[in-house]
């Protein structure tokens, strides 16, 4: 398998791009505005997207990408969620006021798009590739993945903030490999991290204890701005590991 990173800022401006990762060449993870930079051929060719929650960075795109692409696609593009993001994009996105729905057009039995609800700890296998909806504790309905090639694996945590039941289903990985998780903001505001449900890196510490793997850490969410003084205090706050600033292009082969 491999990921191609998108977009892993928690904002946008210069090069920056928001959450969104390229699985081999099929699947989308999160679909924020790195997804614009992808070319209509590259557009075309997504079958899935897998989504962490509903909030705009991570869902940004999709109404985009099916417009442009309508006309190239050969079967809907699927999106999996859970069941609550699914009604959020339904009752909010694709509603004909802000967006058409996609789900209806060409033809409701021809459509562009179509829904497939996700739950915690079960399993989608596409192409020999697993992925798992893993728990999140976010201000809305959220869920991280975990992707298995069957050599190695990795979990994106997405937006989230302490809990202990992802360690524990995490810490049963064997092959995991790699760790995406957010770190949002700085220590100055951890006050507004607690209240937004994200990760500052004194909280990314005390979480960080609760793992009891040795992959690599790679650090996404990171606000324009702020992202060099959250890495530095990452380095200062985190023992154990060496966690490093998820870039944009990056490519990890698992």
């Amino acid at each position: 398998m491999k990921l191609r990173i998108l977009g892993c800022s928690g904002g946008i401006g210069s090069n920056l791009r928001t959450s969104s990762m390229l699985l081999d060449h099929d699947v989308l993870i999160d679909a924020g505005t790195g997804v614009g930079d992808l070319s209509l051929d590259e557009l075309s060719a997504i079958d899935h997207v897998f989504l962490t929650h509903s909030h705009l960075d991570h869902i940004a795109c999709i109404p985009f990408m099916l417009d442009s692409s309508a006309s190239m696609r050969v079967r809907p593009l699927t999106i999996y969620a859970t069941e609550e993001t699914l009604d959020s994009l339904q009752q909010h996105i694709f509603n004909w006021k802000i967006w058409p729905d996609f789900s209806q057009i060409p033809s409701p039995q021809q459509p562009c798009m179509r829904y497939q609800a996700i739950t915690l700890g079960k399993t989608v296998t596409l192409n020999g590739r697993a992925i798992t909806a893993l728990p999140a504790n976010h201000v809305v309905p959220a869920v991280g993945f975990h992707l298995d090639s069957g050599v190695s694996s990795l979990v994106f945590t997405g937006d989230t903030t302490t809990q202990d039941v992802l360690w524990e289903m995490v810490n049963r990985i064997d092959n995991l490999g790699y760790l995406i998780i957010e770190t949002a903001f700085p220590n100055a505001e951890k006050d507004l991290a607690i209240l937004s449900k994200h990760l500052c890196p004194s909280l990314l510490a005390e979480e960080l204890v609760k793992l009891q793997r040795e992959p690599e850490i790679y650090i996404t969410h990171l606000k324009p701005g702020e992202s060099e003084l959250t890495m530095q205090e990452i380095s200062e706050c985190v023992r154990g590991f060496t966690p490093k600033m998820l870039m944009n292009g990056q490519v990890i082969e698992f």
